[in-house]
């Protein structure tokens, strides 16, 4: 594990000694099993137990960005929303350590900062001098780079761009010396160094290509790594410094080709250190295995040296985030999600072993500076004191920052509220060694994706899974809304549902027309019916599942070291005749090439072509070649040609050559001003019923303007619907609703509109019968699931572990029911069903842990009818027949004394320093 820190104090000494003879004195007591074990905190989400996680396992975050940040007025709080120190409030919510990265120049020549913090060697010294005051050890990451390192980016320092392989490794070994004096002089607790960030492809300006890694290849690399670790072991820091080497990508199986690589040269590390994020590398199962592999095959520690994810997916900033409305949610986007991730991530590490030494989480406090909406002083401060991710200055040293530079990409995955407030994801550090329960509630609902061949029927699921904040999940019907019949030819639709237990959905329908490209998003393994050349061969060149795949999880891949191209095509028979578009989207960056297309060849068009190019990291591409004629032959050839220079990376997904449908032209004038009148509409003035009747016409009124094919009857027909709906509205009975607008624009329409006719070549689909009023959240206690659905019972709602409950379920259909009990579903009974109405007494067991939990009424295929809340209280000590008023009162006692101490002991180190600062 990670060393014990060497300036231990008196104080602290007498601390342990204290809490020692507290816990001395409580252990022989006869403690039930749960006093011995108190189970999980009350707390704002819940967190499952991380089990025999040691004491020294790093807690640790990357705020690096901090100084820049406060320069631009950014300021940070406690959780009663007092102002304070970031580091106060990142030790107060156990925090142990902070990681911060090291640029050796960011600086343009008339000393502009690159941004991204503009973290040199002073700034960073700073950052650990802070940290090391809060009582947090600190992590030195050297990127050996003026700016951003790593796959991607492999940049050499400006003052080293001259120097050879070799004298760049010795150039890198002072560096690493010089730095680390300066950090030893201000006193920071350095307990780890990385050599290197995330540097698969290469460090300080020397590539050395991942693909193809060999000794040879990788020599030049091997001899950094060997530079930095030696000028850390002659550190003031010596032995007492863990030396880490950082590598990403751990899905695409080559830690092992690396660690081994690294053996064979002899090279001086201790820390095998990985990045992790969900959207990008893989499954944590997978990240353990790899990194057991590197732990147990070369006795190394391994940890997880960056990971995150988003709380919301607003943006704080004017600045696009990396986490957005597009992203697929690996983990709910939200507090909870957070403390999920980082849960699972802690649990993926420790399952290593003792090998396994911890996780840092990327920048948590990279928040959003000056106003919300003001780009302009925004950006004033993103460029004079660099808290965006680069500043305009950095361009020319990183070409992408020169096109791209601007704010904060990542405020939405930081553990700080955009105010500086902490969520409570940053608890996660504390509770996964105790666990912590709340009320169970869903934080996720499935929403399908369905793609459509224009003239087949729209097919919607019946069932869908609702995730909970506890990490259960559970199946429930499903009734979509009257919008799905008014899908109208080509689009995308986006079709509300709601789950029988009130959770609301929504499903998206893209309707296309038919892709004549076979195996045009690359899914299948089978990829024969494409020709695929490069000009440079390595395991990046090929088609294969990665991260940056736009249309499901594989594409085909691109990067080399050297100039390369990449020709792709297809050779399409059979193809009936017509116009047709052709369209790809690319996704990359790093482009210096301009020789870059997609084109379309046959006898009849001859060769049409679109150019392309490579917009960047996270921002895919669609490029179209349109008026594609293909003749009564049915051949046509499809493809893309790239000529690029390195480093240019990226992926072609998604070729489609279809059929050109021409949209129709209809008056949507009247439609769009009777939603915006909806949309005006004081929602909580009127009966829940009629607004639901509302958002039912309202859906149904989008999905027509989305339309590809609409006709000027549909149109009229919804707009007259929207418009019934909000007269229709029903005063609720405590409100006094506000008068609604009418819209200036009178549909011709009449009032209960009749669907036209679908042309028989576009999508056919079984209109549903508009659903019924429903609770918009989880049920009360004993709420009916829905208004037109099962009603549920129970006895009572607040119970023990082996206590009785009846409930009592009506409205059912079928001649029996599963009564059960849920977080995670356990089957209590089965009943019949006589006239509709099911009872049943069920136990609880008592094996449920306290908290909030659901009884279940489900069918026979499991789906749930109807569930009611229910509050498990824990055992009393007071059945348990122990005496423990006189131990525990003097062991808790010694036990606060000892806490006491810490804080005193922790707060007088830290008013000293400040005082001698």
């Amino acid at each position: 594990m990670t060393p014990t820190r060497s300036r231990s104090t008196r104080a602290a000494r007498a601390t342990t000694a204290a809490i020692a003879v507290g816990a001395a004195i409580l252990a022989p007591t006869a403690l039930s099993a749960a006093a011995e074990d108190p189970g999980p905190v009350d707390a704002g989400i819940f967190v499952e137990k991380v089990d025999g996680l040691p004491a020294d396992f790093a807690a640790g975050v990357d705020v690096s960005s901090v100084l820049s940040l406060e320069e631009s007025g950014t300021v940070f709080r406690d959780s009663d929303g007092q102002q304070t120190d970031l580091f106060e409030v990142l030790a107060d919510h156990d925090v142990t350590y902070v990681r911060v990265r090291v640029w050796n120049d960011p600086y343009d020549a008339e000393g502009h900062g690159y941004g991204g913090g503009t973290v040199d060697v002073p700034r960073a010294v700073e950052i650990g001098r802070r940290a090391t005051e809060a009582g947090l050890r600190v992590l030195v990451d050297f990127h050996y780079s003026d700016f951003w390192a790593d796959p991607a980016k492999v940049h050499v320092p400006k003052a080293w761009a001259a120097l050879t392989d070799s004298e760049r490794a010795d150039a890198a070994g002072e560096f690493t010396a010089d730095a680390l004096d300066a950090f030893a002089a201000a006193g920071v607790d350095v307990g780890m160094v990385q050599i290197g960030n995330e540097s698969n492809n290469g460090i300080a300006g020397i590539r050395c290509e991942s693909g193809s890694a060999t000794d040879a290849s990788w020599a030049p690399c091997v001899a950094v790594y060997e530079a930095g670790s030696a000028a850390v072991r002659a550190s003031d820091y010596g032995d007492d410094a863990l030396v880490a080497l950082h590598f990403t990508n751990p899905e695409n199986g080559r830690y092992a080709t690396y660690a081994g690589i690294l053996d064979r040269a002899d090279v001086d590390y201790d820390v095998f250190a990985s990045s992790w994020y969900p959207m990008w590398h893989g499954s944590l199962t997978n990240l353990t295995s790899v990194l057991r592999h590197v732990a147990d095959t070369y006795d190394k520690k391994v940890m997880v040296a960056e990971t995150s994810w988003a709380y919301t997916t607003d943006n704080g900033d004017q600045h696009g985030n990396t986490i957005n409305t597009s992203t697929t949610p690996v983990y709910p986007i939200s507090v909870q999600g957070q403390a999920d991730l980082v849960r699972d991530v802690i649990a993926a590490v420790h399952a290593v072993g003792d090998a396994g030494i911890g996780v840092f989480y990327w920048e948590p406090a990279w928040l959003p500076v000056g106003g919300p909406a003001d780009w302009a002083s925004q950006n004033a401060l993103w460029e004079q004191h660099g808290s965006g991710w680069a500043s305009s200055y950095a361009g020319g040293y990183d070409e992408d920052a020169r096109d791209w530079h601007g704010g904060s990409a990542w405020d939405n995955q930081a553990l700080f509220a955009f105010d500086g407030t902490p969520l409570e994801s940053l608890d996660v550090f504390r509770y996964v060694r105790t666990g912590a329960t709340t009320e169970r509630v869903p934080t996720s609902v499935e929403k399908p994706e369905v793609d459509v061949r224009l003239g087949d029927p729209v097919t919607l699921p019946s069932t869908i899974t609702v995730r909970y904040n506890d990490g259960t999940q559970e199946t429930a019907s499903v009734t979509w809304g009257g919008a799905l019949s008014w899908i109208r030819g080509t689009g995308t639709y986006r079709i509300p549902g709601r789950t029988s237990t009130g959770v609301d959905t929504v499903a998206t329908v893209r309707v296309r027309a038919q892709n004549v490209v076979v195996n045009g998003s690359f899914e299948d393994a089978d990829t024969s019916m494409w020709d695929l050349t490069y000009s440079v061969a390595s395991g990046d060149n090929a088609i294969k599942t990665t991260g940056n795949a736009t249309d499901g999880s594989r594409a085909v891949a691109f990067w080399a070291g050297t100039p390369f191209t990449v020709d792709l095509s297809q050779q399409l028979t059979g193809v009936p005749a017509g116009t047709y578009t052709l369209s790809a989207t690319l996704h990359g960056g790093d482009q210096t090439g301009t020789d870059l297309n997609i084109w379309a060849w046959n006898e009849t068009s001859g060769t049409r072509s679109t150019p392309v190019w490579l917009a960047g990291w996270n921002t895919p591409t669609t490029f179209t070649v349109p008026d594609v004629v293909v003749g009564d032959d049915g051949l046509v050839k499809v493809g893309a040609w790239l000529s690029l220079d390195a480093p240019a990376w990226g992926v072609i997904d998604d070729v489609r050559l279809e059929p050109t449908v021409t949209a129709t032209t209809v008056d949507t004038t009247a439609l769009q001003a009777a939603l915006a009148s909806a949309d005006a509409v004081d929602r909580d003035a009127w009966t829940p019923e009629s607004v639901a009747v509302l958002d039912d016409a309202v859906a149904s009124g989008r999905v027509i303007l989305a339309a590809g094919q609409p006709t000027q009857q549909d149109v009229d027909s919804v707009t007259a619907l929207v418009t019934d709906a909000v007269d229709g509205l029903e005063p609720a009975a405590t409100a006094t609703p506000t008068p609604t607008v009418t819209p200036t624009v009178t549909p011709t329409a009449t009032a209960t509109p009749t669907p036209t006719t679908t042309p028989t070549d576009e999508p056919t689909s079984t209109p549903t019968t508009t659903p019924t009023s429903s609770p918009t959240t989880t049920p009360a206690p004993t709420a009916s699931a829905s208004a037109s659905g099962p009603a549920i019972t129970a006895g009572r709602t607040t119970v023990r572990p082996g206590d009785t409950v009846t409930v009592t379920v009506t409205g059912v259909a079928g001649s029996q029911v599963e009564v059960g009990v849920a977080s995670t579903y356990q089957r209590l009974a089965t009943v019949p069903v006589v006239g509709g109405t099911a009872t049943a007494t069920v136990t609880i067991p008592t094996t449920l842990s306290p908290g909030l939990h659901h009884l279940q009424v489900r069918d026979a295929t499991g789906v749930v009818l109807a569930q009611v809340e229910i509050r498990v209280a824990g055992a009393s000590l007071a059945t348990t027949g122990a005496d423990l008023a006189a131990p525990l009162a003097t062991g808790v006692l010694l036990l606060l004394l000892g806490g006491a101490a810490v804080v005193v002991a922790t707060r007088r180190r830290a008013r000293a320093g400040r005082a001698t600062a």
